[in-house]
């Protein structure tokens, strides 16, 4: 079976074709501009459709140079917990909840 064995060869995960007369799609280079000040360029096919916005490398979402800005969308923001406390209670409540507990902690009774 060794005498069978091709040496020096990885089959199935390189192509044995050359990129001598392959001929690359035609492409542009698109620019995007983050608030931060970064310039993105991205190079595109130019059949591609172009996103209007493109995350930077920095996290701030970069908007396409030259294009149109994307519309507001009216997602809702999340809600943390304090907006979830206020849904329930009212400030004052808030405060004499807090005063009770503050009294129980100060004369040893809370662990």
């Amino acid at each position: 079976m060794a005498d069978r064995a091709l040496r020096g060869m990885r089959l199935g995960t390189q192509s044995m074709e050359t990129p001598a007369h392959a001929e690359l799609a035609e492409r542009r280079d698109v620019h995007y501009d983050c608030p931060n000040g970064h310039i993105v360029t991205l190079p595109f096919s130019v059949e591609a459709d172009v996103p209007l916005s493109w995350e930077c490398h920095c996290g701030a979402l970069a908007l396409l140079r030259d294009g149109d800005r994307p519309a507001d969308s009216d997602e809702k923001t999340q809600r943390t917990h304090w907006d979830m406390l206020l849904e329930r209670r009212t400030i004052p409540e808030l405060e004499e909840l807090l005063d009770e507990r503050l009294s129980l902690l100060r004369a040893g009774r809370l662990g």
